[in-house]
């Protein structure tokens, strides 16, 4: 066969337009699958030799052929055509080549079909690996800076108003916690992922004696999709997949933001390293936190690749159809996007620089230790709603005269309430704040050290 020459031809008269053969072919983008096609062919090949389809020696020939091909792709010195379609014709074209009519037989028992969802499947198993690797040490640089932070007091806000003083250490295992469940959505879409549809042909299977099972043991899948149609057309993983990664992208466009006004001047909590920022062509003085914009931005551009891949099959009748070649490019980009801002993240957080007395210094301003003078009349008998009309007055009267909570006079605190003593003062301060909310899923610092430890133990 020539090497311009199609699988399908033998049905046409007249070879296809020039234009139609670039604008219809994948091979540009699809090639990246190269290792995982070959990786299927050869125990496609395996499991025909197994049932007597091939010969022992022809299945020994393919497998060299296509260890050799797959050679001359990582050296580079593999020519990709685009006459010929599509990362799986250039390799079987090439295969023919190297050894001879014996390469024709390995399509026997398989369509581009179920080669191509197979090959999607393997490719992705192997990048939520590396995912997982990524968001494991993303994970266990936060929980380091955590442990370094565990009693650093800091505002903690609800509208972007100061609330209650935290600690930054319990401030940093939120994210922690947001990205476990990110690495528990992953774990649950690789066990969909790795399903076996080889062997379904183009949509209703193979009349040869094949052994799916023999395969799916060789290619290491934990299941075989059960229905032959939705094997070769179903997509539901990837989207699957870029579902868990634009819910990830939120966690960390929501991390950036907090990146970004931390780093700011106006807040000064933390600096962050040179190595990942940027400065301005026209102000000397400036130092922009590019990275967490970036990583920001990135995820408009995942959310997108999502909506992408839900339009593409939302009107596909079954089985297979053409524009499933659409599948590709969206779920590529959103892996090499989602990798490559974990990556930064897991390299950046470990050189923040934490401004402690900046953060300290804002926790006291904005009353943050209103409510647990409410939460101390409380004990005293006061019905929680009196308690909260008594810590507003009190707080009023602060704002008008322009000084703290913390440093009222008894005999002022008196005046809102006669409950109020001088065992109200060590509640008020920071650190008593902080120390009282010791209980499971609390800011004290005993809390969050005992939080650190069981997510370290987790992730070892």
């Amino acid at each position: 066969m020539n090497t311009q020459d199609k699988p399908w031809t033998g049905r046409f008269t007249a070879p296809t337009d020039a234009f139609v053969e670039a604008f219809t072919a994948s091979v540009s983008f699809d090639q990246r699958l190269y290792q995982y096609d070959i990786m299927g062919s050869i125990a496609h090949a395996q499991m025909l030799a197994h049932v007597g389809i091939l010969t022992t020696d022809e299945c020994q020939q393919i497998v060299n052929g296509l260890q050799t091909i797959q050679q001359e792709i990582e050296q580079g010195c593999f020519v990709w055509s685009i006459a010929l379609e599509d990362v799986h014709m250039n390799i079987e074209t090439r295969l023919t080549q190297l050894i001879g009519p014996i390469g024709k037989k390995l399509h026997t028992g398989r369509s581009r079909n179920d080669q191509v969802a197979t090959d999607i499947r393997l490719y992705l198993r192997s990048e939520i690996d590396l995912i997982q690797a990524e968001l494991t040490r993303f994970i266990k640089a936060l929980l380091d800076v955590a442990a370094q932070e565990k009693a650093t007091i800091m505002p903690g806000f609800t509208h972007l108003q100061n609330a209650q003083p935290v600690t930054f250490g319990h401030h940093l295992l939120a994210w922690c916690e947001m990205l476990l469940r990110d690495k528990a959505r992953f774990h649950d879409c690789r066990q969909r992922v790795n399903s076996l549809p080889l062997g379904a042909a183009a949509l209703a299977g193979t009349s040869y004696p094949i052994d799916r099972h023999y395969t799916a043991n060789l290619l290491q899948f934990d299941t075989i999709a059960s229905n032959s149609l939705d094997a070769v057309s179903d997509r539901d993983f990837a989207i699957e997949f870029t579902s868990c990664a634009a819910i990830l992208m939120l966690h960390l466009s929501r991390f950036s933001e907090e990146l970004v006004l931390w780093s700011s001047s106006q807040f000064g909590f933390i600096e962050l390293s040179d190595a990942f920022c940027t400065g301005s062509s026209i102000m000397p003085q400036k130092k922009n936190p590019d990275v967490p914009e970036l990583v920001r931005g990135k995820t408009g551009r995942v959310y997108g690749h999502l909506f992408s891949l839900l339009t593409l099959m939302k009107s596909q009748p079954l089985a297979y159809n053409k524009d499933n070649q659409e599948d590709k490019e969206p779920l590529f980009d959103t892996v090499d996007t989602l990798k490559g801002c974990l990556r930064v993240y897991a390299d950046m957080i470990p050189a923040i620089q934490v401004r402690r007395e900046n953060m300290i210094a804002a926790a006291q301003r904005g009353f943050t230790t209103a409510t647990d003078l409410a939460d101390y009349l409380v004990r005293k008998g006061v019905a929680f709603r009196d308690a909260h009309e008594i810590v507003g007055k009190t707080v009023r009267y602060c704002i008008e005269h322009e000084c703290d909570l913390a440093n009222l006079d008894l005999v002022v605190f008196q005046q809102f309430s006669p409950l109020i003593d001088n065992d109200i003062y060590p509640l008020l301060t920071l650190e008593g704040s902080v120390a009282a909310r010791n209980h499971i899923g609390g800011t004290a610092p005993i809390q969050v050290d005992a939080a650190i430890q069981r997510l370290q133990a987790l992730l070892s």
